[in-house]
């Protein structure tokens, strides 16, 4: 009979790599970096878009809304990781 090896979890990991924290300010920075873009937008600072473009189905506020949700998500992927390795640069400084 083979020994099976114990499983592994990766939640210490997780946790010394502070991931849910680091996640809640990626959500913040990406919603408020979206908020910001959109409201940019809105206020019409950008220029005029009227009239030189079509929007289908959704309007030229809807896609606007739906590319705020793509910027959003991506700046929050993009801090979380970075945040994220940073962690891990500083756990391994420590433990060596």
């Amino acid at each position: 009979m083979s020994e099976e090896p114990p499983e592994t979890s990766v939640a210490p990991l997780i946790e010394a790599l502070s991931v849910r924290r680091n996640a809640a300010i990626g959500a913040a920075t990406g919603l408020a970096l979206a908020v910001l873009a959109y409201a940019f937008r809105l206020g019409r600072a950008a220029g005029p878009f009227t009239g030189t473009r079509q929007f289908p189905v959704l309007g030229e506020t809807g896609w606007f809304l739906l590319l705020s949700v793509v910027l959003a998500s991506a700046a929050a992927l993009l801090v979380t990781t970075v945040l994220t390795l940073g962690s891990l640069v500083l756990l391994v400084r420590t433990e060596l």
